[in-house]
């Protein structure tokens, strides 16, 4: 059975950021959240997210260029200011 539940938009960003690839369904996402971690599912999902990249041309460009760049010696940015560039609050 299908149902429909009704979440506030800043809940739905949320639920959105925690996709590990854009065609998760909410549903696999909240399985995947209320399920402990197996690594049946982690490798489904990494495969799923390795082919996406795999499949995106601009993004493999960009690795490419990135490897070409690291190869010869040009420092990239430092991690402190990419969270700051992309808005993210992450530890390490």
């Amino acid at each position: 059975m299908v149902t429909t539940i009704q979440v506030d938009e800043l809940l739905k960003k949320k639920l959105d950021s925690l996709k590990v690839h854009n065609r998760e369904t909410y549903n696999e996402l909240l399985l995947r959240l209320i399920n402990p971690p197996s690594p049946r599912n982690f490798d489904k999902e990494s495969l799923v997210e390795t082919i996406e990249v795999l499949s995106d041309p601009e993004t493999m460009r960009a690795i490419a260029e990135s490897l070409e760049r690291f190869e010869k010696g040009v420092k990239g940015i430092d991690f402190q200011d990419l969270k700051k560039e992309l808005g993210l609050d992450v530890q390490y």
